[in-house]
């Protein structure tokens, strides 16, 4: 028996020999699937990608991950080693940029909805500011004031069992939201805040409709 985290388990993972005990080495089809450049297929790939999910290191060693979306094509290539994500309104935290401000090194999960593929890439960020890549990114009218450029060092479409497990398109198998805390509970119960949860999510509802761009 081992303790994880103060739970008690069978057995702790904690050497790649032991962790090939109960995976196998991957097959001819998947091994060597990495490269490190934006080829035609990714190209594609992201064009028509309207979410990308962006990891970033904390100062504390932790990572964070937040969610980036926009019209399908949002994401820029601009060259097969570059690409470009506009930074829209959100709620100043800016974790990401002082993330990347510390520690370039980001990873990169796109989404197509309605489709069970996606890719990822890993490489390293800087936060850039120039106008005529800013105004090609205009949606709605709104021009982006700052863009994130990731240079590429890893890229690999990853396969669909995820989603087809999570059944993440299949409207018949989504739960039932009723008991789903919004995110005015949130904020409400881990800001400490005073205000009513009515209020909050009417914060957030206005600033939904208000401040999308």
């Amino acid at each position: 028996m081992a303790d994880v985290f103060g739970i008690s388990v069978e057995e702790e993972v904690t050497t790649q020999e032991c962790l090939r005990k109960y995976r196998n080495l991957p097959s001819r089809f998947v091994a060597n699937k990495v490269i490190d450049h934006v080829d035609d297929l990714a190209r594609r790939f992201i064009a028509a990608s309207s979410m990308v999910l962006l990891a970033t290191r904390r100062k504390d060693g932790g990572v964070d991950i937040t969610p980036r979306g926009d019209p399908p094509g949002f994401v820029q290539v601009l060259n097969d080693r570059v690409i470009a994500l506009p930074d829209r309104p959100g709620n100043n935290r800016v974790d990401a940029f002082e993330n990347v401000l510390r520690d370039p090194g980001v990873g990169l999960y796109f989404i197509i909805p309605g489709h069970n593929d996606s890719l990822r890439i890993s490489g390293r960020a800087r936060i850039v500011k120039d106008t005529k890549l800013l105004t090609g990114m205009e949606v709605r009218g709104h021009v982006p004031d700052l863009a994130i450029l990731v240079k590429v060092d890893a890229l690999l479409s990853h396969c669909p069992k995820a989603f087809v497990r999570a059944g993440m398109w299949d409207r018949d198998s989504w739960p039932h939201l009723d008991e789903v805390p919004s995110a005015g509970e949130f904020l409400k119960a881990h800001g400490n805040l005073p205000d009513p949860v009515s209020e909050v999510e009417g914060i957030v509802a206005r600033d939904g409709q208000t401040r999308l761009y």
